[in-house]
C-alpha cells in the first residue's frame, strides 16, 4: 500500500532529513585513515541520539548497528568491523537511516580518505550524477520506470554495471513501504507517481558487472561485487510534489536549491 503523506509527516521526514544531513557533513571531517569502521558507526550512533534521533537500523531485522558501512567492492549492508581498518584511497559509503519522532529519512553517502584514484573519482561522479537523473524524473504523472531508465541508460552508457538485486523504496512511517524503486526500467512502465509520496532513489554503480555475491556467510548481511570491482552508493529520501521533486536529506543546500522545500 503507498501513502500519501500529509505536510505535518512530510516535515517530520524533513527535520530527520536535516539529522542524517548533519551526520554526513560530520563524517566528512571525522573519517581519518586508521579508523575502524565500528569507530564510524559508534561516532554516528553518538551523533544521532545526541540530537534526540533514534537509529531506525540499530535491531532492524536482528542488524546490530547503527550504520551500514560498505568498503570499495561492498555493493551494501557493509556491518561495522573492529578488523576492518580505512586505507589511503579507500571508497566507503555509510548508509543509515534517521527515526526522528517517528518520521523517517534515509540517506547514503560516499566518501573516500586521502587522494581518490581516477577509477574511484570517476565512479563517484557518475553515481552522484545517476542519482540525480533519476531524481528529474520523480515528478507527478511520470512512473517508476521513468526513473530507473534515467539511471540505467546513464551509467550503462558510461560503461558501468546497475545493480538490479537492490532498489529504491518508498519510506515511512515504516522504514521499507510500497513501490519499489528500481534504477532500471522502461520509461512509461511501473507505478504512477503522485504528489505527497515519499521515496528513496539509491543507485548503486559498479565499475564491472551489475551482478552480486550472497550476503556474506559470516555475518550475514555485506554484499560484494562478484568480480571484485568497486562499487559505490549515492541516496536521497525524496518527496515528490505538484512543484517537482524534493530533497529531504540534502547535504548541500547550495547544489540542491532547486530540490528544497
Amino acid at each position: 500500500m503507498i501513502t500519501l503523506k500529509s505536510k505535518r509527516e512530510i516535515q517530520g521526514m524533513q527535520e530527520a532529513g536535516d539529522i542524517l544531513a548533519g551526520l554526513f557533513n560530520e563524517l566528512e571531517s571525522y573519517i581519518k585513515i586508521g579508523q575502524s569502521t565500528f569507530d564510524i558507526d559508534n561516532f554516528s550512533y553518538k551523533y544521532i541520539v545526541g540530537h534526540g534521533a533514534t537509529p531506525g537500523e540499530l535491531n532492524f531485522e536482528g542488524y546490530k548497528y547503527s550504520t551500514c558501512i560498505s568498503v570499495n567492492d561492498m555493493i551494501c549492508h557493509g556491518c561495522p568491523s573492529k578488523d576492518i581498518f580505512v586505507k589511503e584511497g579507500d571508497l566507503i559509503k555509510v548508509d543509515t537511516v534517521i527515526d526522528y519522532k517517528g518520521y523517517l529519512s534515509d540517506a547514503c553517502h560516499a566518501f573516500v580518505v586521502g587522494k581518490a584514484s581516477d577509477e574511484v573519482s570517476q565512479l563517484m561522479d557518475v553515481t552522484l550524477k545517476s542519482l540525480y537523473l533519476g531524481i528529474d524524473q520523480a515528478v507527478v504523472g511520470n512512473r517508476i520506470g521513468d526513473i530507473g531508465f534515467a539511471i540505467q541508460e546513464y551509467a550503462e552508457n558510461k560503461g558501468y554495471g546497475v545493480v538490479r538485486d537492490y532498489v529504491g523504496h518508498g519510506i515511512g512511517p515504516t522504514m521499507h513501504e510500497a513501490p519499489d524503486v528500481p534504477h532500471y526500467g522502461r520509461p512509461g512502465h511501473g507505478t504512477r507517481l503522485r504528489s505527497g509520496m515519499t521515496i528513496t532513489i539509491e543507485p548503486m554503480i559498479n565499475v564491472g558487472s551489475f551482478d552480486c555475491s550472497e550476503p556474506d556467510e559470516n555475518d550475514g548481511w555485506t554484499v560484494r561485487t562478484v568480480d571484485g570491482s568497486l562499487s559505490c552508493q549515492y541516496e536521497h529520501t525524496i518527496v515528490i510534489t505538484d512543484d517537482g521533486p524534493k530533497i529531504l536529506t540534502s547535504c548541500d543546500h547550495k547544489m540542491d536549491a532547486k530540490y528544497l522545500l
